[in-house]
């Protein structure tokens, strides 16, 4: 078995088709024998005709190189006998295999046969956690070199060493977690299921292993929470520790004096509003001496961060750096909200039953893997597919479900809990405090101090904490997961195992059948309703994707009452089926899974029906509930939202019983605006006699930025929406073209981002560019960043998630270019409540409301550009608004004191080629 043969192949071809004449142009094989590399084989391949210029980009290989090469046919009969009595293997075998299949039938020889194992399969099952499984993605991250991305040798030799790698950490796997994967094996799409066989039977007998189990499923060992120490640290002046710990420390003066503004609000108990400047090292600022102040005084600190990004780089960055500089440890426990966590009781009971897909198996086999290496049990370190994805929700951790003292014994979220018991600093976010009741909480009764950073997203947390979603197509998923007792669904097993242990009497059962025809029926009608109603008040709209406050639709509540009752009697009784269920004693493995499986059902469906009666019957005064519709795909387009639109009641809630108690620290890069000084900490209810103290970095911070406003671009007011991409595009494709790429384009819309990406892909002009545009690249906002940051010559395309948040330091950013200044939509919903609220009490909303949001949106998008005093930019501005409407000067005063240049397209492009070349 160990002297298994395998056979590693990567091609290069001018396109994706055999059958439509595309032809291989190199081939390299590489042999493993005996987990040795044992043999190399690599030709160019001359494919008769022209190689595409996206392919000779792509893969550096040029007409050129295989003018001389023979075809494929000359190689047919020692490919395929280097490939016999071998499995294939290949980096997505369904492009090679099938490609080679094609070349070997066309070349007259037999179709090879044998067994095959994809590493993009493999990798995605061994390595759960990766950001990506692109080749030179997953290999740059396990450490394995690719010079040459895209050339067949390189390509072959990578996945070779990719395979072996994935196969050594297999084998470090404990033999259960390896029984457990071949038992689904078989469901995958390659052969790996001979590969788990095998290193299944190796380990049949190996020495007990250092796992915990938790109903047999290995765990990784976790760390003892230990007691908080009371030793001595270091102390004396900052600066001369910071250079003592870092003998290249550079000091900036505003560092040590926003240190000292925060130790002292610490020690008094006080609260204080921070606005620091990009550069100025804020999170050693605060941390240090919140490091300090919890040693001194035995009391625990909170940092609330908004992003995961910040989170992680407190815990594994700063965290280290302050604990050199104090001289001692630092105990800094992470803790989110409870839906992060695994449930491992829920996620045993699905591995006992059948799968239902490809997804739901793989999905649980990666969970397996995950398992034996998370310390967190943060189900948001996979990355798992969107088929995927349902699974993960169904083994979150549920504020529904009571656990018993061995479940908690190995609970994710309760050793969380433990940890920030015993921690200094416990890092959280936003939603957990907002979410949290901290009078009643027993984890948060040590707190001493709480410092938010990124406290400007507060009120974006609030909102999104308190939001109710209700979407039609996941009501009508879930009408399908639970199905009639005909339709073979959950519905259909729950009544067969009724039947068989009677747990429950079948008058019951139909009874439950009975209350769920009718809400369907009414809720058909009422989606029925509800779309007429939308229709009619779009019927000569433009657009095809509207919203509408829900206030301004006819509806009858009456209806939604009537569907509510019915609902809520089907909950009722699902639920006392329920314990009766639970309470028989004879089930098997299969009636308890299906059990299980009702039960997660009928907790979504209480969840959903608070959400539906919030959204539609209960709005409160301070909220708003609108709907939104594609009007060619009604009513299966339709979704509804719920959110507040005033969040100091709920801040309040959290920070009210603490002020004057404990330290409150507010911090931000962007805490106000000029012209409203006090924009945020009003929302947040911070009252008017905390100031706002800023922090500046040095003065010479920001002498790598330049500013453009584009002057000859067309009035966006005046010209149509077409008009105005085509010039965008243009401008886009020179300033893209100057820079060498590393630009961000930041829009306000996502339809003008999608048409403006087009339009630039159809002028072929930036062809040599790789153009990621979010909501048309595949991936999630950190998956684009990464990828932008990957390539030499890239273009990011983004949305309102772009304007804030992403830190891209050095070269990798050269430009950020501003299509439209960041107005909201007047008809989003949220906007268009507030400013009602705001006109009744006799104010502008535009200069109250939109005018400042828009200014704080556009200081974010800059701080995009400059992150350190090294760091070079061009912050360009295509919209004439900032320079020809009288609001626009609020913009550029909110802008650091950098040089303006208001010019042509064609002169900011000889100034920035001249800037350049000074550089």
């Amino acid at each position: 078995m160990n002297m298994q043969k395998y056979v590693v192949v990567d091609i290069e071809t001018t396109g994706h088709s055999p059958a439509k004449g595309d032809r291989i142009i190199q081939i390299a094989l590489v042999t493993i024998e005996n987990g040795d590399i044992v043999d190399t084989y690599t030709k160019f391949i001359n494919p008769g005709r022209k190689i595409p210029v996206f392919i000779q980009d792509l893969t550096n290989i040029s007409d050129k190189d295989v003018a001389d090469a023979s075809p494929f046919e000359t190689y047919a009969e020692t490919i395929f006998e280097k490939l016999e009595d071998a499995i294939f293997v290949a980096h997505n075998t369904n492009f090679d295999l099938n490609f080679l299949q094609a070349e070997l039938k066309r070349s007259g020889m037999p179709k090879w046969h044998g067994l095959s194992m994809d590493t993009v399969e493999l990798t995605r099952l061994m390595y759960p956690t990766a950001f990506s499984y692109k080749l030179q993605d997953i290999t740059a991250e396990l450490g394995i070199p690719l010079t040459s991305a895209h050339r067949a040798d390189d390509d072959a030799v990578a996945t070779a060493h990719l395979f072996l790698q994935a196969k050594e950490d297999m084998e470090k796997l404990p033999y259960d977690t390896l029984a457990f994967l071949h038992k689904r094996s078989f469901q995958l799409k390659s052969d790996l299921s001979r590969l788990v066989f095998e290193l299944m039977q190796k380990k049949r007998n190996a020495q007990p292993d250092s796992f915990e189990r938790f109903n047999g499923i290995p765990l990784k060992i976790r760390n003892k929470v230990a007691s908080i120490d009371e030793e001595p640290l270091l102390t004396g002046d900052w600066a001369v520790r910071m250079e003592k710990a870092f003998p290249n420390f550079e000091l900036r003066q505003s560092q040590l004096d926003m240190m000292g503004s925060i130790q002292k609000t610490l020690l008094e108990n006080d609260e204080m509003v921070i606005e620091a400047s990009t550069g100025m090292g804020k999170t050693i600022a605060y941390l240090l001496p919140a490091a300090e102040f919890a040693f001194a005084k035995k009391k625990q600190v909170v940092i609330s961060t908004y992003t995961t990004h910040l989170q992680d780089q407190l815990v594994q960055n700063e965290g280290k750096i302050v604990e050199k500089i104090i001289g001692k440890p630092i105990r800094i426990a992470l803790i989110k909200g409870l839906g992060h966590y695994i449930d491992l009781t829920r996620f045993m009971e699905l591995l006992q039953g059948d799968d239902e897909s490809y997804d739901e198996t793989f999905t649980i086999m990666q969970v397996l893997i995950w398992l034996t290496t998370t310390e967190t049990g943060d189900l948001n370190e996979l990355n798992a597919s969107s088929g995927g994805q349902f699974l993960i929700d169904k083994i979150r951790r549920s504020h529904l479900r009571r656990l018993t003292p061995q479940e908690k014994r190995f609970d994710y979220y309760e050793n969380a809990l433990k940890e920030a018991k015993e921690a200094h600093v416990i890092v959280t976010n936003h939603a957990f405090l907002l979410n949290y009741r901290m009078p009643h909480s027993t984890i948060l009764e040590n707190v001493g101090a709480y410092i938010w950073d990124e406290a400007h997203q507060v009120v974006q947390a609030a909102v999104a904490q308190h939001e109710k979603t209700f979407v039609y197509t996941q009501w009508k998923y879930v009408f399908g997961q639970l199905g009639l007792y005909d339709e073979q669904q959950l519905f259909g097993k729950l009544y067969e195992v009724a039947e068989r242990t009677g747990f429950s009497t079948i008058p019951e059962l139909l009874k439950l059948e009975s209350l769920f025809i009718k809400f369907v029926e009414m809720f058909d009608e009422v989606s029925g309703i509800l779309s007429a109603s939308f229709l009619e008040k779009f019927r000569n709209s433009r657009h095809q994707k509207c919203s509408s406050l829900l206030s301004e639709l006819q509806f009858d509540k009456e209806r939604f009452f009537e569907m509510l009752r019915y609902l809520n009697e089907w909950i009722d009784l699902s639920q006392l089926i329920l314990q009766k269920a639970e309470r028989h004693k004879e089930k098997s493995i299969h009636d308890r899974v299906v059990i299980t499986d009702w039960r997660y059902w009928t907790e979504e469906m209480m969840l959903k029906s608070v959400e539906f009666s919030e959204i539609f019957v209960f709005p409160l005064a301070d909220e708003v509930s609108w709907i939104e519709g594609d009007l060619r795909s009604l009513p299966n387009s339709l979704s509804f939202y719920k959110r507040p639109f005033e969040v100091t009641s709920l801040v309040e809630n959290v920070i009210g019983p603490v002020r004057g108690q404990k330290a409150v620290i507010w911090l931000s890069g962007t805490m106000s605006v000029p012209t409203n000084e006090r924009f945020i900490v009003n929302q947040l209810g911070i009252p008017n006699s905390v100031p706002i103290t800023k922090f500046e970095p040095p003065k010479d911070f920001y002498q790598g930025a330049r500013v453009f406003i584009v002057e000859d671009m067309p009035d966006i007011q005046q010209v149509s929406q077409s008009d105005y991409i085509e010039s965008v595009a243009d401008a886009v494709i020179q300033t893209v073209l100057v820079t060498e790429g590393r630009c961000f384009v930041l829009f306000t819309s996502q339809d003008m981002l999608r048409k403006t990406v087009e339009l630039i892909q159809d002028t072929g002009l930036l062809e040599d560019y790789m153009l990621f545009a979010q909501g048309i690249s595949s991936g999630s906002r950190l998956r684009l960043l990464k990828s932008f940051q990957r390539f030499q010559k890239s273009v990011l395309f983004g949305t309102n998630s772009f304007w804030e948040g992403v830190d891209v330091p050095g070269d990798a950013l050269r430009a950020v270019v501003v299509v439209r200044l960041p107005f909201t939509s007047p008809d989003e919903p949220i906007f268009k409540a507030r400013s009602e609220v705001i006109a009744k009490e006799g104010v502008n909303p535009f200069l109250q409301y939109a005018l400042p949001e828009a200014v704080l949106r556009l200081r974010q998008g800059f701080g995009r550009l400059i992150r350190s005093k090294n760091d070079k930019g061009l912050f360009i501005v295509l919209d004439r608004r900032i320079e020809t409407k009288s609001y626009g000067k609020e913009f550029l005063s909110a802008l650091p004191k950098v040089k303006v240049s208001k010019v042509s397209l064609e002169k900011m492009v000889t100034d920035i080629e001249d800037w350049y070349n000074k550089q």
